[in-house]
């Protein structure tokens, strides 16, 4: 099978409210599928939609072969699902935790404890199986929600921002974790608003406004997304110094990113004209993936007013 997901039209609305506005994607067996967009994008009504939670309201779909409208019992039994919120018990211990799953996922009794000993092997728990789950770091609730998920070793993992609330550190060694899961044939779809994580997906979805705005790699998106010529300047008090810099005729946008700011241009020809408007030097870089983001954004918001 080529593809282990692929959506046609898929929409869902809520009312008069169109939450998923006809999402066409396709993902590949192993590989990393970044979902971004805001808040209220529409990221997690995808994921739901395709965990087999929620129903589409019109389009099609179909997850490891299973038809998203009529398969939705067998695609939950085959898929992994994790949520930013975790779906731990508090009260029970790593050890029951993994325990429990186990069950909900009928691993036979005799394969439980290796599968179980493999989780805590990976989310880096050991010695900390009698440990009450309330009492955990955010961190290792993370990793132990994940073993959770993967006790059953799905063809699929869907993973709705997993990485809110836990440290660099944490977030860091759980995309390693991921990246491990993908290399030995797991696929693994992951909302995110982190660009550093991003950068390490395979292919990369853009959504806004529940519509689909760019896909594919994120050199590729680095690369086409942006046209014209992207500086970076230091500007003392720059959020003032905004609305003047995108006054001038060869300025597409700007975007503050803490004390720099990144200013697309018609063309590479007018960086002189802009150090000397800005009184201040602008060096040439390549689109980051937040640049991508941010123009990206703001050109669906312009088609919309239009």
């Amino acid at each position: 099978m080529e593809y282990v997901v692929t959506t046609s039209a898929l929409t869902r609305k809520f009312g008069d409210f169109t939450a998923v506005n006809s999402l066409s994607i396709n993902i590949r067996q192993g590989e990393i599928y970044g979902f971004l967009g805001p808040n209220g994008s529409g990221k997690s009504t995808t994921i739901r939609m395709l965990c087999g939670i929620l129903e589409p309201t019109s389009g099609s779909g179909t997850v490891l072969g299973y038809d998203l409208a009529r398969d939705h019992e067998k695609i939950k039994q085959r898929i992994g699902y994790m949520s930013q919120k975790f779906s731990l018990y508090e009260d029970l211990t790593v050890y029951e935790n993994l325990n429990f799953y186990a069950g909900l996922y009928s691993i036979p009794r005799r394969e439980r404890d290796l599968r179980i000993k493999e989780m805590i092997a990976m989310a880096l728990l050991d010695g900390r199986e009698s440990d009450l789950t309330a009492n955990l770091g955010g961190g290792l609730k993370q990793r132990l929600a994940l073993g959770c998920a993967i006790i059953s070793r799905p063809a699929i993992l869907f993973l709705d921002e997993p990485t809110s609330g836990v440290s660099p550190t944490s977030r860091r060694l759980f995309f390693k974790i991921i990246q491990s899961l993908a290399s030995s044939g797991t696929t693994v779809m992951v909302t995110t608003h982190f660009m550093d994580e991003a950068e390490r997906c395979h292919n990369i979805a853009f959504i806004s406004e529940g519509a689909l705005i760019a896909n594919d790699t994120p050199e590729n998106l680095k690369k086409t997304a942006v046209r014209g010529c992207m500086v970076e300047m230091e500007i003392p008090d720059a959020m003032n110094r905004i609305q003047f810099l995108e006054s001038l005729p060869y300025v597409r946008d700007c975007s503050v990113h803490g004390v720099m700011v990144h200013t697309l241009l018609d063309d590479r020809r007018h960086i002189p004209e802009l150090e000397k408007a800005a009184g201040v030097r602008a060096a040439e870089i390549t689109p980051s993936l937040e640049d991508v983001f941010i123009a990206l954004a703001k050109q669906k918001r312009r088609q919309v007013q239009q």
